[in-house]
């Protein structure tokens, strides 16, 4: 009886964290579907998201233990704001993390618990076991967001030098910052949809507020990303002192490039350390079988002629 009751829970802990990963994977699906309604809106003008039963219970539990009190504001707050920094900027993104770790939380937690019912252990272990493996499910999706966060961050950082050329060429154009953002984010979302993403909520902060230097400074502030939070500045200093915007991109377009140049330096030159581990363990053994191997053989033949 206790053997299937283990069993049980591990089955049930299998399901869960699958659960909690195949709702990691709706977060991806719904930035993509974002993207898919900036590019082509007249095809999914009329077609409204529907999540499917799993998905819910893990928004609805997600968004009661926030509604509940166990969690403290600051802590939502600061979850909110790494979601927003990640790009996941759903309504339901929240309650759907906050779901996704409880149920990873406990799906872990009763996984522990099967596989020390089923090996035997006892004491210590018998407690320790679901106590480490819940602690493990409760951290993954914060290791998962991170990850996420900081490839979503290498994107915005590969297309924003490109995207201030274009935005360049559209102020040396006559266009206004407004209609620059419109066109940039239109163009380049295609190749860089995460520059666009930032672009499109910066240009619909500037139409709903008088106050475009907020809405600049909260293209840096939603990321964290040290580059546009230079551009915010660059294009608030440009309104507040009346320089020309044109040269101002100009120069922090230059010096995005050479950051990039400099981060790929240093990645070259970092290439030789490490290959030096992988030359030593599968390309110096060969070299040496090659090189001593007929000695080795002619040697065994001489000492054993038979």
């Amino acid at each position: 009886m206790i053997k299937l009751f283990a069993l049980a829970g591990l089955f049930l802990g299998v399901i869960a964290m699958g659960f909690g990963f195949y709702a990691q994977f709706e977060l991806d699906q719904a930035l993509r579907g974002r993207v898919l309604r900036a590019l082509q809106p007249q095809l999914v003008r009329t077609e409204q998201r529907r999540h499917n039963i799993f998905v819910s219970l893990l928004i609805f539990i997600g968004f009661f233990i926030i509604r509940s009190g166990w969690l403290r504001f600051r802590t939502i707050e600061e979850t909110r704001q790494t979601l927003r920094s990640a790009g996941v900027r759903s309504d339901v993104a929240l309650g759907l993390f906050i779901g996704i770790k409880t149920v990873s939380w406990g799906g872990c937690a009763l996984m522990g618990l099967g596989v020390a019912r089923i090996a035997g252990l006892g004491g210590a272990a018998m407690i320790g076991m679901p106590v480490a493996t819940g602690i493990a499910g409760l951290l993954l999706p914060d290791l998962v967001l991170k990850f996420r966060r900081s490839r979503f961050l290498k994107r915005l950082e590969a297309g924003l030098a490109e995207a201030l050329d274009m935005l360049v060429i559209c102020s040396d154009a006559g266009l206004s910052l407004e209609a620059g953002l419109t066109r940039v984010a239109t163009d380049i979302a295609a190749t860089h949809p995460a520059v666009a993403e930032e672009f499109k909520i910066t240009n619909g902060e500037l139409r709903m507020t008088d106050n475009a230097s907020e809405a600049l400074l909260n293209l840096g502030r939603r990321t964290g990303l040290d580059s546009l939070k230079r551009l915010g500045s660059t294009l608030v200093q440009t309104i507040q002192y009346g320089t020309p915007i044109t040269q101002a991109l100009r120069v922090l377009s230059s010096e995005l490039r050479e950051e990039q140049l400099t981060r790929f330096e240093e990645r070259a030159a970092r290439m030789p350390v490490l290959l030096t581990v992988p030359m030593i363990l599968f390309i110096l053994p060969c070299v040496f079988i090659i090189v001593g191997g007929p000695a080795g053989l002619t040697l065994m033949t001489t000492i054993h002629p038979h």
